[in-house]
């Protein structure tokens, strides 16, 4: 088949590597150009260069326009097959080939449409993660689903492990569904919409920590910002603390929210949870922290005397 690609970052580049890879003619690689966005500058191998590298045209653009139409048009794909194309794919795109658009979505759709599955997915405590190849329609990740594969998450899983591990599903995705669809497979499955989930891109804010959050969630906010994530962060006073390591206390501690309360092992604890004050709660364990100069210090080392509080915003 004749296939043109439309993705971006690592998602996007492991998609191309398997189109090459393939039977399959890459006729066009269609990518978004560079950005300086928190979460679209890492993970950043290029579609471009890779595509350039291999002797397939490539149209750089944020949005899909005229352009991008008649390059299609001249292309001639039998489908096109998406991955992490940041914008809306308008239906007179996406249908414009005979066999239509295959989208590849980093989550176990229905569940997790939209934005940053993975991170959402382990800030939630979700059991598992992986990947969906599906064909695309006028909603968002909505389409029947061709083919989906799952891994576990771990207890002690970064978002960092679970995108080594799902951008790995990639490849034989891509391989297996086109090879579904070249065989003229047409019974894929329908999305059950009242499972359905769609999430936002993250900003910034979103890394904010809330102590009236349990400790386990919080737990789970920290491992979802892992390096090279914009980390999880609170204040203390005026200084701002990115928290690069922490684990729930063994101990349960009563108080307010956000009380740096006590060494325990290898770190601090935190009060956490909105009910604290009842004292049956863990504490957030504070492991490591970093500075906005970049200095990175165990916390036992940061706090050297307890009492105060982390807080969401400047105190």
């Amino acid at each position: 088949m004749r296939v043109v690609l439309f993705g971006y970052q690592t998602w996007g580049y492991r998609t191309l590597e398997a189109l090459l890879a393939s039977e399959h003619e890459v006729a066009l690689a269609v990518t978004h150009p560079a950005s300086n966005h928190a979460y679209e500058s890492i993970w950043g191998d290029s579609v471009a260069e890779l595509a350039e590298a291999n002797g397939v045209p490539v149209l750089l653009r944020n949005r899909p326009d005229e352009d991008v139409v008649r390059a299609l048009k001249d292309a001639d794909p039998d489908i096109i097959v998406a991955n992490n194309w940041r914008t809306w794919i308008p239906p007179h795109i996406f249908d414009l080939p005979r066999l239509g658009t295959l989208n590849v979505h980093d989550s176990l759709l229905p569940a997790y449409a939209g934005f940053a599955p993975v991170i959402w997915a382990l800030i939630n405590g979700e059991s598992e993660v992986g990947v969906t190849a599906h064909m695309m329609n006028e909603t968002l990740d909505a389409g029947d689903i061709v083919l989906q594969r799952a891994v576990q998450v771990g207890p002690r899983d970064t978002a960092t492990d679970l995108f080594h591990r799902t951008v790995d599903l990639i490849g034989p995705i891509v391989t297996d569904a086109l090879a579904l669809i070249a065989a003229g497979r047409r019974d894929f499955v329908p999305q059950d919409r009242t499972r359905a989930s769609f999430f936002h891109k993250r900003s910034i804010e979103d890394s904010r920590i809330d102590f009236g959050w349990p400790a386990a969630d919080l737990d789970r906010l920290v491992r979802a910002q892992s390096d090279p994530y914009p980390n999880a962060f609170c204040y203390h006073g005026e200084t701002r603390l990115r928290i690069v390591s922490a684990a729930v206390s063994e101990s349960r501690y009563g108080g307010t929210p956000g009380r740096i309360f006590i060494r325990e092992g290898d770190g601090v604890a935190i009060v956490a949870g909105a009910d604290a004050r009842f004292g049956r709660n863990h504490a957030l364990l504070v492991q490591r922290v970093r500075l906005d100069d970049g200095t990175e210090l165990p916390a036992t080392d940061y706090f050297r005397t307890m009492g105060g509080y982390l807080t969401s915003h400047p105190a």
